[in-house]
């Protein structure tokens, strides 16, 4: 039936519903990989920063270190997504790894702040760095993060979580290049301040980055309408589409994980129409042609059951002043 999905149901432009598992269990062995080879090499950079005495491999360790803890709880989402809902979490766990996407996010905020408040104390007094270690353990750990990326990027790439993950790694990957560039400077010139302000650079593009992967995984959180999904017209579209469908209200359009998407609405229906076959063909014109594969509909016929108003309108789709009483109708 249209309505039928799984806790990975991708609608219906996007994969199958075999693909979105396979995706899943390979994605989960990718992001476990990676977890590995960054916690083991972490360890080496610290020692490295400390014995050089390099902010820059510091910094980069500091990403390793959130990186690892990051990719862990991705591994670990990808892991609870695969269990049945219970009774309590009635829609399952596939949110968790939106959750992660955005804790994650967080977390990246407040590494690159550290590393910017950090490079601000070594460049009023500057520090000194040895170069040629400092570049050693920075080449062996851009190599890591290369590897890491390679893996990861063979992953579904539409999701938050796997993009979280491999936004981490980019950080590590940028964190190790600016560590080579900062060692082959302080070799060639002994100019130790390059240090700093080359963690301050990188602190910053994965500040923008973070900032991005948080205000999706936000969106989602906050059952925000997908961006590819627009909720009036999908109404529209219904109205002309169903037989029978006088008008849409009270409609709810959100994402579960930012692959599978919900909706919930109103269905007002001329006198005599089968309510069964409507709401049926309903809920096949919302699967086949826009992607949603769960839907609650509520037919009605005159007045709205939970309108204390009538419908004078063509469409009551923005009532702010309904929103927080008629914010879900779950099943």
């Amino acid at each position: 039936m249209a309505h039928d999905h799984g806790s990975h149901g991708h609608g219906a432009h996007a994969h199958s519903l075999d693909a979105g598992h396979m995706h899943g269990s390979t994605d989960k062995k990718r992001v476990l990989i990676a977890t590995c080879l960054t916690a083991g090499f972490m360890v080496a950079e610290v020692l490295g920063g400390l014995i050089t005495g390099s902010l820059a491999l510091l910094a980069d360790a500091g990403h390793m270190l959130a990186d690892a803890i990051a990719l862990g709880l991705a591994w670990y989402a990808y892991h609870l997504t695969g269990r049945p809902a219970t009774g309590r979490l009635t829609y399952g766990f596939a949110r968790v790894k939106t959750l992660v996407a955005y804790t994650n996010g967080i977390a990246i905020f407040v590494i690159a702040l550290w590393i910017v408040y950090e490079a601000w104390g070594r460049l009023m007094h500057p520090a000194p760095v040895l170069g040629g270690p400092m570049l050693v353990v920075a080449v062996a750990g851009l190599l890591i993060n290369i590897t890491c990326f390679v893996v990861l990027h063979g992953g579904d790439r539409e999701s938050l979580n796997m993009r979280g993950a491999i936004l981490h790694v980019l950080g590590d990957l940028l964190g190790s290049a600016a560590a080579i560039a900062a060692a082959l400077v302080i070799l060639a010139s002994g100019w130790t301040p390059i240090d700093p302000i080359l963690s301050v650079l990188v602190a910053l593009l994965i500040l923008s980055t973070a900032w991005s992967l948080m205000r999706e995984a936000a969106h989602v959180l906050l059952e925000g309408v997908p961006a590819s999904l627009d909720r009036d017209l999908i109404a529209r579209d219904l109205e002309a589409a169903v037989k029978g469908l006088r008008e849409v209200h009270h409609m709810h359009v959100w994402s579960l994980d930012g692959t599978s998407n919900m909706a919930t609405l109103h269905a007002c229906l001329s006198e005599g129409v089968d309510p069964h076959v409507a709401v049926s063909a309903i809920k096949k014109r919302l699967a086949m042609k826009h992607g949603i594969d769960h839907a609650t509909v509520e037919p009605e016929f005159g007045l709205c059951a939970d309108g204390h108003h009538e419908h004078d309108h063509h469409h009551d789709h923005d009532h702010t002043h309904d929103a927080p009483r008629d914010r879900r109708h779950y099943h």
